[in-house]
């Protein structure tokens, strides 16, 4: 599996944040917010990808 850096908006504080994806990876994944710490649900979505809140998911 391979990693790929992608450019991310937090969706609880605003903040943009490089995070590391595994590109093969076809699931959801979380990440934390390199800035104010709270879980992010990542998607991968036509190609690209979508973030959603922890208390949203």
């Amino acid at each position: 599996m391979s990693t790929d850096w992608i450019v991310l908006h937090c969706p609880y504080c605003g903040e943009r944040f490089e995070a590391p994806v595994e590109a093969d990876y076809d699931a959801a994944q979380v990440i934390d917010c390199t800035v104010c710490c709270r879980p992010i649900h990542l998607l991968a979505r036509d190609g690209g990808y979508a973030t959603q809140r922890d208390d949203d998911a």
